[in-house]
């Protein structure tokens, strides 16, 4: 039987395990750090990224109260983009609290220092760290007690603080208010971000709530509008009692104020102060940051003895010495301080990632996703927080990003080696994209009617038995639809010769061409106009005929090069990026006594065409069709069951019977010939052979047309985007 967290939080807890989560390093050591990057507008940076972080408060708080669990961010992540992602986040999210942890007990030392210097701070730091671990092993009440006294007398200290400070400010040190400029309030902006890390990290304990639906919403919301109060009202006071060229110079900006306008008695109670708030940071940090491995691992995501939830304390202690042994380390051995910027940075990313998680949740239509309370603004509210994100990363500099980038791929390589195999699951996001693509693509198979004026470009070598194909083809996709077939011969002559006389000089094999194609098509029943065109280039050709004849789908075939394509003169590419219509390609074996046609679709919802162009042959040959996905090892069993669903949509819109069959590709030992088995002719899309690529995604397609032993046809539609890099790598993260 599974144990359960016991829900004794209320909403002043709430309220103040949040503040105490952000009341620590950001206000008393950061702003004058911070000071140096933006000058007087510091001020602003703070109440700035206040804004930028309401946005993910507000998701996360709709969120809460859909998913009243412990875990926060790294779930929500997780159930809404999948547990690769939702490893990143989980990682990222505790390495930043751990760090916070740290960075506010060892940041006790500068105010320490203010009396002596003989106290040796980093074993004052551990003895606090041991002390807090101790507390959150004996319990969450007891915890969420401690919090609140805490912060009531951090509050209150402050709010004399700025009472009082505000009587003393001189007007001069806020001139020049930008001296530094945009880019330095933006830079600083980034710098700060990490003081409001803590608003939303109540969501992590959402499990021990009581009436969640009500306290983790208002106490979110509460204390970040409290914070941004605060954290602008203290950093106005600061700025205004001291020059910013010597706030610059200091670590205790809160101390070094409150001394010039309170005094002896002002410095001591700063210091007793922030020793308060930033153990209340720890607390809060060990407290939250804890919950990620023990959610990680009823994931399946972290080895299941950090889910152990003790029988006497009923608080998960392997996951508490698992945040608490690192703190103890960071505080030893490095200085956490000089991480204050990789810290900011990857925050950011983390509340970009919730704003996402949230729109996934929201366009998924999970039933099963019910929150109580809604954030306002949606989506608009969501896109403005990754927005600012955004441009608050660009304006931090390289190393915070390459930082951040470190820490995402520690979660990769994880996952990779860890979780996948253990994680079967799929985010809200991926199903909300792949049901979204494949409902767009049934509808555009649906309304896919109309006459096609099909282009067969051929040479003067081509023989009958490839002209007689290429026209099968092309009568089944007109028949019962309408339009017109146009078989032309085109000849390309050197530059010095004139195009008239070349023109004027029929020779008996024209003559023979256009009464063999009559011929075909008479034995068709199909409509088909023969002609010859002469031209010194003939690719410009064949495009310039294609936009003047409205041409809406080309039919052309590869020879024993599969990526050669007569007449066009180069690949596959050339085809698809010049001629402006759709394009269909064959690799020639022959039609004949065609029982079974095999759609095959890699990485991605089948192009209407192709189910057209299959539909058309099967229903003139009575064939029937198989739809064959191929997905990866890794793929879980929602996916296959989302792609099994779509196939039977498909089965709606054809006029024959359908099979449907996901076929899994080992990409360590290449494509099976199961994709095609027993296929009389093989449909797919195009492969796109550009470098990227060739190196990143494989040709699947390139393999299936050289191995099959029958006709394949290859479908390019000229509106699909499918040949940018981009959308490989979209459809590469949906499908796999």
């Amino acid at each position: 039987m599974s144990k359960k967290l016991e829900r004794d939080l209320g909403l002043y807890a709430v309220i103040t395990i949040s503040l105490g989560a952000m009341i620590g390093s950001g206000i008393f050591v950061l702003p004058g750090i911070a000071s140096t990057i933006a000058g007087p507008a510091v001020i602003l940076a703070y109440l700035l990224a206040g804004f930028i972080v309401l946005p993910a408060a507000l998701s996360k708080a709709e969120m809460a109260t859909a998913m009243p669990e412990s875990g926060g961010t790294y779930l929500y992540i997780d159930r809404a983009m999948g547990p690769r992602l939702g490893t990143i986040a989980g990682i990222g999210a505790w390495f930043s609290l751990v760090f916070k942890s740290a960075f506010a007990l060892v940041g006790l030392g500068a105010y320490l220092l203010l009396f002596t210097d003989s106290i040796p701070t980093k074993g004052v730091a551990l003895l606090l760290a041991l002390l807090l671990i101790g507390v959150n092993v004996l319990g969450v009440k007891q915890t969420g007690r401690l919090q609140s006294i805490i912060v009531s007398a951090v509050l209150l200290v402050l709010i004399f603080f700025v009472a009082d400070g505000l009587t003393y400010v001189e007007q001069d040190h806020y001139h020049p208010f930008f001296d530094l400029g945009l880019d330095g309030l933006l830079a600083a902006t980034g710098f700060v971000f990490v003081s409001y890390a803590g608003v939303t990290k109540i969501a992590s304990v959402a499990e021990e709530v009581e009436n969640p639906g009500r306290n983790i919403p208002i106490g979110i919301l509460a204390s970040v509008v409290v914070m941004m109060l605060v954290y602008t009202l203290i950093v106005f006071v600061i700025v205004g009692v001291n020059p910013v060229g010597e706030l610059g110079k200091t670590l205790t900006p809160m101390a070094d104020s409150a001394q010039q306008f309170l005094g002896t008695v002002g410095l001591i109670l700063i210091v007793i102060t922030a020793v308060l708030a930033l153990t209340s940071m720890a607390n809060a940090g060990i407290l939250s940051s804890s919950r990620y491995p023990f959610a990680m691992s009823r994931n399946r995501l972290a080895p299941p003895i950090l889910q152990s939830i003790n029988s006497r304390f009923r608080t998960p202690i392997p996951s508490i010495l698992a945040t608490g042994l690192p703190i103890l380390f960071l505080i030893a051995f490095i200085p956490v301080q000089d991480l204050a910027k990789l810290a900011s940075a990857f925050q950011i990313l983390v509340f970009s990632m919730i704003n996402v998680a949230l729109i996934a949740f929201r366009e998924s239509e999970r039933i099963e996703y019910k929150p109580v309370f809604r954030s306002p603004g949606y989506p608009w509210v969501q896109l403005a927080g990754v927005a600012g994100g955004v441009v608050l990363l660009l304006f931090m500099g390289t190393v915070p990003l390459v930082g951040a980038v470190g820490i995402i791929l520690a979660g990769v390589l994880w996952y990779r080696f860890y979780g996948q195999e253990r994680a079967s699951r799929e985010g809200a996001a991926l199903d909300a994209a792949r049901g979204r693509t494949e409902k767009r693509t049934i509808e555009e198979t649906r309304v896919a009617v109309g006459a096609y004026r099909i282009l067969i470009p051929i040479r003067r070598a081509t023989k009958v038995e490839e002209i007689e194909t290429l026209l099968h083809v092309a009568a089944d996709v007109i028949r019962g639809r309408g339009g017109q077939i146009q078989v032309i011969q085109f000849e390309q002559v050197p530059d010095q010769m004139s195009l008239r006389a070349a023109a004027e000089s029929e020779r008996p094999e024209d003559v023979a061409f256009e009464r063999s194609v009559n011929q075909l098509a008479d034995e068709l029943g199909v409509p088909v106009q023969v002609g010859e065109i002469v031209s010194h280039d003939t690719p410009r050709a064949i495009c310039n005929f294609v936009e003047h004849e409205n041409n809406n789908l080309v039919l052309t075939e590869v020879g024993d090069e599969t990526r050669r394509i007569w007449p066009f003169g180069d690949d596959v590419e050339w085809l698809m990026d010049h001629v402006p219509c759709d394009s269909l390609i064959m690799k020639n074996r022959g039609l004949t006594e065609i029982d079974n046609i095999v759609v095959i679709s890699n990485r991605g919802p089948i192009d209407p065409l192709k189910v057209v162009v299959a539909n058309a042959i099967a229903a003139h040959d009575r064939a029937s069709i198989q739809f064959v996905q191929a997905v990866g090892e890794g793929a879980s069993d929602a996916q296959i069951a989302s792609i099994r669903a779509y196939h039977e949509q498909l089965d709606e819109l054809c006029a024959v019977p359908t099979e449907s069959r996901v076929v899994r590709v080992d990409s360590s030992n290449g494509p099976s010939q199961d994709l095609f088995a027993d296929a009389d002719l093989i449909v797919m899309n195009a492969s796109q052979h550009r470098f990227f690529h060739r190196g990143t995604f494989g040709e699947l397609e390139d393999w299936i047309t050289e191995r099959a032993d029958c006709t394949v046809i290859l479908v390019h539609s000229h509106r699909s985007p499918r040949h940018t890099f981009l959308h490989n790598v979209v459809q590469r993260f949906i499908y796999e």
